[in-house]
């Protein structure tokens, strides 16, 4: 016996959030391809989560910091113009090597780094952590997560407003509002159409109203996507993407591309947990994420002006290196706030030092800005939401400025 799961399964799509039968086919069949004003003014926010916990202390170096050297003696990252070394942000702060993609958009101040960011629940799960960081709020897990919350509650959405790469929708998308998870873009289809023709003809059928909205949304995404799907991609701007995440992000540029109504995405990268062996670890895996964010940007074009891209890890590393050539769990990390509106070409954030008395816990890096913080003002500011209702209970502190007004 068919079901919804299954079709979902081998249409490699999943949705999540129920609600009245939306009106956006119509709209959608006549934007896509076009570049109509109600589409390039469509403000999005993309979340990328960096699974594992980053080495923050490592992707941005704060270089002048002799305790920095002095506690990580065979993994710290040497001193710009040294061999090997960081790149010189503001005679502070490098970042890695790796992220040398990334400069350009520091240079023209689309990238701002906010350091020593994260939660300031003193876990150090990574599962617990993620929790409390995708449902935004700390100490506790939600039903919903934040950036569900953050999307709008006009009718008539299109039910592929939220959108999620993967094979499952990614918590901090479950919620109330249409949100859908796609594992793979390129080879989506609806493998028998005899069988989907069927399932939709039943949830029409269906006496329960909830039930038949939820249909409908599913089999309008599933139409849509194969809409999408019936024209070839080529990046834009010379971009390259290669790679697992850097896939992913070609499917999220894909989609807003096609002018379907996205306003929120998210995509994630995981193997940042370095016990053993770092540097080299690090290395790689930072020159995959940053290309891929590079590739992202450049794909997108003048688009960036609309967008804000931020990346967040569940907490960082011990400030000093283990036995191990590692790191072990820590606190303190570094968010990435990438886009046309942001105030970049600026570390942002009150850096705690790296004393032994300075140290959370005499052994972490501190947090000083709370990432609700972070991602309240891109929830306010370029998205225009209400962030007390995104973030529940928190009272943000003054104002990063991060995105211009």
């Amino acid at each position: 016996m068919y079901t919804r799961r299954y079709f979902l399964r081998c249409s490699a799509v999943a949705m999540a959030g129920l609600g009245t039968a939306p009106s956006w086919l119509l709209r959608a069949a006549a934007q896509v391809g076009q570049t109509g004003q109600e589409m390039k003014t469509r403000k999005i926010l993309v979340a990328v989560f960096q699974r594992g916990a980053a080495d923050g202390l490592n992707v941005v170096v704060p270089f002048f910091e002799r305790s920095y050297y002095e506690m990580r003696p065979t993994i710290a990252v040497p001193q710009p113009g040294k061999e090997n070394g960081g790149i010189d942000l503001d005679g502070r702060f490098a970042l890695h090597p790796s992220l040398q993609p990334l400069k350009p958009f520091w240079d023209s101040r689309q990238l701002a780094l906010i350091h020593a960011a994260g939660s300031p629940d003193p876990t150090r799960s990574h599962f617990d952590a993620q929790d409390f960081m995708e449902s935004g709020t700390p100490g506790k897990t939600s039903e919903d997560g934040w950036l569900n919350r953050a999307l709008t509650s006009e009718s008539g959405a299109s039910p592929l407003r939220a959108i999620a790469i993967g094979a499952q929708l990614p918590r901090t998308l479950r919620g109330n509002r249409q949100a859908v998870a796609v594992n793979n873009l390129q080879q989506f289809e609806s493998r028998n159409k005899e069988m989907a023709a069927i399932l939709e003809t039943m949830y029409a059928s269906t006496p329960d109203p909830r039930l038949k909205a939820s249909g409908k949304e599913t089999f309008e995404a599933v139409k849509m996507i194969e809409s999408v799907n019936r024209n070839p991609y080529t990046p834009s701007n010379g971009a390259q993407y290669q790679g697992g995440f850097a896939n992913a992000l070609q499917q999220v540029a894909r989609l807003i591309k096609a002018d379907i109504g996205v306003e929120a995405a998210f995509a994630d990268i995981g193997g940042w947990d370095h016990h053993v062996n770092e540097a080299p670890q690090l290395t790689s895996l930072l020159r995959e994420f940053g290309a891929s964010l590079a590739a992202f940007t450049r794909d997108m074009g003048d688009r960036m002006e609309d967008i804000v891209l931020v990346t967040m890890s569940e907490f960082g590393r011990t400030a000093r290196e283990d036995g191990n050539a590692g790191t072990d769990h820590g606190h303190g990390n570094v968010m990435m706030v990438l886009g046309g509106p942001v105030r970049g070409g600026k570390v942002y954030g009150r850096w705690p030092g790296l004393e032994p008395e300075q140290l959370y816990e005499r052994r972490d890096l501190a947090v000083t800005t709370d990432f609700r913080d972070v991602l309240g003002e891109l929830v306010g500011s370029h998205l225009g939401r209400d962030a007390s209702q995104v973030f529940p209970g928190y009272k943000p502190g003054e104002s990063l400025g991060l995105v211009k007004r």
